[in-house]
């Protein structure tokens, strides 16, 4: 009798370990996902993908529809949760999504994009070389005159020399320093924003580099400090890029909050969220001081709504990621905007 009762025990014991083997097995290997994707506007099934990773990434199931839609590379993907909402980011994982073991994703195509190092690239060699046509006083210009040929004024020869840094301070920060967490834009924007630069780069240097342009009322006092505030405003506008470039040196898109550095430059970091964009208005108002040039200003204006917009936009994205971001910090300009 007690060796069928050791017996029974042991069998027991062993159906418990096997079921216990069971129970972890399941939550090891959790259950795979369904992922349907519709199209945004007619909500027609494009495609059901069976058996997805519950951690697989939105990058991923681009790829996966990007395998069965080869046209539609994955820059040219929208994901959405809803027809009307924001599109999903690449690094969000299926499972921490509000979705079930089925889950329903809309597609929308962006249409055909274009790389941003490409974007920055066109759009800062155009009026890098426009400005050099009225600079120089092309015939085509300002006629044959020999009077036409040279400024006798060398403010004009400076605004030269400081709008082609600044264009060219651009272009070697495209290559080397920016890190942009959206690989593209849609390539129909690249007309708009060409015709935005290159038409404002003709048009202040047609009048600053203009026969009948006139000194500013000061002189040498008013140029020579608006020289130092362009200077000390590029500097400024560079350290940040390279400080924001630094919260990515890995390659990660994940945003983080900024933080003033060892440089001074940077230091306008505990005021306002884009010190960025605060640098580069101030850049554009020291050149409407250097040349007292109407359209220079109207420039300086639009550029300070355009980047008040960017920067309300990214200060709002900061306050909503981050419940630890700096409350004092105002988006452009200390504790005003």
């Amino acid at each position: 009798m007690p060796c069928i009762s050791l017996s029974v025990t042991a069998g027991i014991y062993h159906r418990r370990r096997r079921d216990l083997s069971r129970v972890l097995l399941s939550i090891q290997s959790p259950l795979k996902h369904q992922v349907e994707i519709l199209d945004w506007e007619t909500k027609k099934q494009l495609c059901f993908l069976d058996k997805v990773e519950p951690n697989a990434t939105i990058r991923e199931i681009r790829l996966m529809f990007h395998k069965l839609y080869p046209r539609w590379y994955p820059a040219r993907q929208s994901i959405k949760l809803d027809p009307k909402g924001k599109s999903l980011r690449d690094e969000e994982i299926l499972q921490h999504l509000p979705v079930g073991t089925t889950a329903t994703l809309y597609f929308k195509d962006l249409g055909p994009q274009i790389g941003w190092t490409t974007v920055f690239l066109i759009e800062y060699t155009g009026p890098l070389f426009i400005y050099f046509l009225f600079y120089f006083r092309m015939t085509f210009v300002y006629g044959l005159d020999e009077r036409f040929t040279s400024s006798p004024h060398p403010v004009v020869n400076l605004a030269c020399i400081c709008h082609s840094f600044h264009y060219i301070k651009r272009l070697i920060e495209t290559v080397f320093v920016h890190r942009f967490s959206r690989g593209t834009m849609p390539l129909r924007k690249i007309v708009k924003n060409c015709f935005y630069y290159w038409g404002f780069a003709a048009w202040l240097a047609y009048y600053i580099n203009h026969p009948l342009y006139t000194p500013p009322s000061y002189g040498k006092k008013q140029i020579n400090f608006a020289v130092i505030m362009f200077l000390l405003c590029e500097a400024g506008n560079f350290s940040i890029h390279v400080a924001l470039s630094d919260l990515r040196r890995n390659g990660s898109k994940t945003r983080k909050i900024p933080y003033p550095t060892k440089n001074p430059f940077t230091w306008l970091f505990f005021f306002v969220s884009c010190p960025n964009y605060t640098y580069e208005v101030g850049t554009w108002i020291s050149f409407t001081i250097m040349t007292q040039c109407v359209p220079v200003g109207l420039f300086t204006l639009l550029c300070f709504i355009q980047m008040t917009i960017w920067a309300k936009d990214k200060h709002c994205t900061y306050l909503r990621e981050f419940k630890d971001y700096p409350s004092h910090r105002t988006p452009i300009i200390p504790f005003l905007l």
